[in-house]
């Protein structure tokens, strides 16, 4: 589970000469929006520099606009910092872990024997529900992006299936089967902070779950039949010719992958369960692809970059190890300063203040804490502050309104947990599009779950599907109001 360091503060706890009015707290936030849409949009530049001017300009917002001191805005800073952290370490083992899996022949033999069972027709659907599968056994969508999802990326590139459909696929059932693990940190996250017990959480979640990952893997089972008639790109077998010419593929190659996994299902966190793939996939490099100890253990820092003789395979083995990662941590470094600075202006919690202010029905407040979740994701870069914020500020309203706390606690992670892979300079859709090598708005359209989870769960606010209604005295306050 996710430890939290600090709590953000809530309005009232705002101090009254810190606390920035409405006009005030939306200034950062459109300049954010703004700046990121002429940079990235329009300009074209990385995220990194509309995200240093966004940074910048809030900092002067709380330095001038709120009488902020310096120790104070490095204090925020430093707070999501650390709150971020694991995720930046994890970032850091999984640059190693995929280099270490390719030279090891881990990879190269799942693509290998990947490409020997499946077919593009089944190839998404059955993606995705495996995914679905280790995401749930293991409880973390990142670490089964970054190792099962890696060798999906190559086994459907080999049968033709469009990088961008293969990583959709990926993440829906990453995320899916991330939001009803036990195991999961966000999911022990969004119980914590709601004051929910953890299975009544998972069982609130599961109807929008199952709709939502329901209906993502008919829609993948339609591009598989679709894609059966574009035939493939390349020929699986010059490409299994290249991998066992280049790989010894014998069963010692997947010891990595039964050493992370085995790991995950006893319950080891994710961090120590990737570095023991890290060190398995250099062990095995050396025992069985016969690589001297420095070379085995050198791939980490400088990556790989076979010779496999078909320019598609290495295309897909190429990685940039440790070295690699400088782009995707320091975008993931920036967007963690501005979330922090958001937070200690007070930004976000006002701005969750005057949402609750303008809610007048259970649909509306249901709706209103996705759509803050989803502002959070956006704002912040940071799944962890996409559940804390709302779960944490809107907690005694579900309470005046006579809802259960699974009801706060599945709408924050309903929207909060699946939609930061589809923003392209949030830490996770950072993280995955580098892990698969797709940009994230080439893969988005084809992530389904990521915009059906949050959809669902406003039909079903909406409709009142599934959640609970406010109490006499609620009603009878919204009435005389």
């Amino acid at each position: 589970m996710a430890s939290l360091d600090f709590e953000p503060l809530t309005y009232a706890e705002l101090p009254e000469n810190r606390r920035p009015s409405l006009r005030l707290a939306l200034l950062p936030v459109l300049a954010t929006v703004v700046f990121l849409g002429v940079g990235s949009a329009w300009l074209k530049m990385d995220p990194h520099i509309p995200l240093l001017w966004a940074i910048a300009f809030t900092g002067l917002v709380g330095y001038y606009g709120l009488g902020m001191s310096w120790d104070d805005l490095y204090g925020g800073v430093a707070d999501s910092l650390l709150m971020g952290l694991q995720a930046v370490l994890i970032l850091f083992t999984i640059y190693a872990l995929i280099a270490t899996w390719i030279s090891s022949g881990t990879i190269p033999g799942l693509m290998y024997y990947g490409l020997q069972l499946l077919s593009p027709t089944i190839f998404l659907p059955v993606t995705a529900v495996l995914s679905g599968l280790v995401a749930f056994s293991i409880g973390s969508s990142w670490t089964t992006v970054g190792t099962l999802g890696v060798a999906f990326i190559g086994i459907g590139s080999g049968l033709g299936v469009p990088a961008p459909m293969t990583a959709g696929a990926i993440l829906s059932g990453a995320y899916a089967g991330d939001k009803q693990s036990p195991l999961s940190d966000t999911t022990n996250l969004a119980a914590a902070v709601t004051n929910t017990n953890l299975y009544d959480h998972i069982r609130g979640m599961r109807t929008g779950t199952i709709l939502a990952f329901g209906i993502g893997v008919l829609g993948y089972a339609f591009l598989g039949v679709q894609s059966v008639s574009g035939g493939s790109t390349g020929s699986v077998g010059q490409i299994q010719t290249a991998l066992t010419g280049t790989y010894s593929l014998s069963l010692l190659v997947f010891l990595p992958l039964v050493v992370t996994f085995g790991l995950a299902l006893r319950g080891y966190p994710a961090l120590p369960s990737l570095l023991a793939g890290v060190f398995s996939g250099a062990i095995v490099t050396i025992l069985v692809q016969g690589q001297s100890f420095t070379e085995s253990w050198q791939v980490l820092l400088g990556g790989t970059s076979p010779e496999t003789g078909m320019d598609m395979v290495n295309n897909l083995l190429a990685s940039g190890g440790i070295e690699g990662s400088a782009w995707t941590i320091s975008v993931v470094v920036a967007a963690l300063t501005l979330g922090g600075l958001l937070e200690t202006t007070g930004t976000l919690a006002v701005l969750a203040h005057h949402l609750s202010k303008r809610v007048s029905s259970v649909g509306g407040l249901v709706a209103g804490t996705g759509a803050s979740a989803t502002l959070t994701n956006v704002l912040t870069a940071q799944q962890y502050m996409s559940i804390v914020v709302p779960g944490m500020t809107l907690r005694n309203l579900y309470e005046e309104y006579g809802l259960e706390s699974k009801d706060l606690s599945r709408a924050v992670e309903a929207a909060g947990t699946p939609t930061g892979a589809l923003i392209p300079w949030h830490a996770g859709a950072v993280y995955m599009a580098t892990a698969l090598g797709v940009p994230t708005l080439q893969y988005a359209p084809y992530y389904f779950f990521g915009f059906l989870s949050p959809l669902i769960l406003f039909a079903m606010a909406a409709t009142g599907l599934g959640i609970g209604t406010p109490s006499e005295k609620k009603k009878s306050a919204t009435t005389a109001d």
